[in-house]
């Protein structure tokens, strides 16, 4: 795989490190597949106990990638639905993978990120992270990973930072249920070893099924809930609002909503 790495200790730990540094590790469609396919290969492997996922350089992932957003600007609706279920179908395949899912933050992480963030059975950060949901700026929206963050905040913290596309820091993150702990860069790997180990004393079959209970007893991210959220992606994708937005970006102008 190019877009990502996986190293496995003899504990049966493994590493998924997204290893797009000079990009900010954003989400590519190599990416997306490459995850995808990851997700399938560690959740079948009876040797891995524990997934920890990570990203190399200054950002855990920064979202979408410039290319995808530009070939996106170009496409028609049939192809961006296509590949906002490419996006789903990652997520959902890291949300449903049958072994503990930690996040190791180790940087910035925007719009897409937040979503893989929030797939994680438990993420810890480091407490000069900052993090934002940034679609709205762009007048887009945060469909596809929306099931899965208003999931790990509820919807009441969500809506603080779901539709403003503020910056929020660690601390924040933490009120907000996105981390669990926010620590120095210097203890993050201790962090990450405290939430690692207690598995390994677990039985890795009743922790599958413990983990997939808890799916069955939260609100499920149904086929019917994955259409709604690419439909409302397409249309903003659509919208006037959106082409403004995403041209504004690349311009490096201000988009016409925004204040003088």
């Amino acid at each position: 795989m190019e877009t990502i790495d996986i190293q496995t200790d003899d504990r049966g730990v493994a590493t998924l490190t997204l290893a797009r540094p000079e990009k900010h590790n954003a989400l590519s469609a190599q990416m997306i597949a490459e995850l995808t396919q990851a997700a399938e290969q560690l959740g079948n492997d009876p040797a891995v106990r524990v997934v920890v996922l990570t990203g190399d350089g200054r950002s855990f992932c920064a979202g979408g990638d410039l290319g995808w957003m530009q070939e996106q600007m170009r496409a028609d609706a049939a192809t961006r639905g296509a590949e906002a279920r490419k996006l789903a179908g990652m997520l959902g395949a890291l949300d449903r993978m049958p072994k503990p899912l930690i996040g190791r933050v180790q940087g910035q992480a925007f719009g897409g990120g937040v979503g893989m963030m929030s797939v994680c059975d438990v993420a810890v950060g480091v407490d000069s992270a900052r993090f934002g949901l940034t679609e709205t700026r762009l007048g887009l929206i945060p469909a596809t990973i929306g099931p899965y963050v208003v999931a790990r905040m509820g919807a009441a913290r969500a809506r603080r930072v779901f539709m403003s596309a503020r910056i929020f820091g660690a601390e924040e993150a933490v009120a907000l249920g996105l981390l669990a702990r926010a620590v120095p860069e210097a203890d993050l790997d201790a962090a990450v070893e405290a939430e690692v180990a207690p598995y390994l004393n677990c039985a890795p079959g009743a922790v599958a099924a413990a983990k997939t209970l808890v799916a069955r007893l939260e609100p499920r991210v149904d086929a019917a809930t994955i259409d709604m959220t690419i439909e409302a992606l397409v249309a903003a994708w659509e919208s006037d609002e959106a082409r403004e937005g995403v041209a504004a970006f690349f311009d490096k102008r201000k988009a016409a909503w925004m204040p003088d």
